[in-house]
């Protein structure tokens, strides 16, 4: 079975919007080293359009620093599923679902291959209570934001999903990176 991970920024305050985090050459470093056993992708509408075309961008044009044109050579590189009933297109190697993720996801995962990496807060209750989640990561900046999406929404979850940490890594900006597993 193939295992699936979340990776995300997050304020101390718990909210995950892009725009207030500033990430280093060491810490897209570490989301590039996220994805070393990653050869899926499993995106919703909102995350895949912050991402593509930026990173396709950066890694066809190599405009990045070093570091992030490590990540945006990685991150392009890897099959991609969007789920959006909006969506009418998407870029190189990128399928898109219209519904039912939890369904779609679980089949994946049953599936030979490596790890499928899942970068969606809106379908983020939906796929921990459907069992999809295996391991976490989060990034937590220290700041508090005061603003933008939640990590998870109030009652949004039906039980309490208990974690065990699996490993911490500090970045010279205060940064750490969290590492859970169920």
């Amino acid at each position: 079975m193939r295992p699936v991970t979340f990776v995300i920024n997050i304020s101390l305050d718990g909210y995950c919007d892009h725009t207030v985090f500033s990430p280093g050459e060491g810490m897209m470093d570490y989301f590039t080293s996220t994805m070393d056993d990653v050869d899926l992708l499993f995106y919703g509408r909102v995350m895949y359009q912050l991402m593509f075309p930026y990173w396709s961008d950066v890694s066809k044009n190599q405009s990045g620093s070093p570091a992030e044109n490590r990540f945006a050579d990685r991150v392009t590189s890897i099959e991609k599923i969007v789920v959006s009933s909006t969506l009418t297109s998407a870029g190189e190697n990128t399928q898109i679902i219209r519904s039912s993720p939890a369904t779609k996801l679980r089949d994946l995962k049953q599936q030979a291959g490596g790890k499928i990496s899942v970068d969606s807060v809106s379908m983020l209750p939906e796929l921990i209570t459907a069992g999809l989640i295996d391991e976490f990561h989060l990034v937590v900046h220290p700041l508090i934001a005061g603003k933008g999406r939640r990590l998870m929404e109030a009652d949004s979850l039906k039980d309490v999903l208990h974690l065990k940490l699996a490993d911490v890594k500090t970045f010279d900006s205060g940064c750490l990176a969290l590492h859970f597993v169920k």
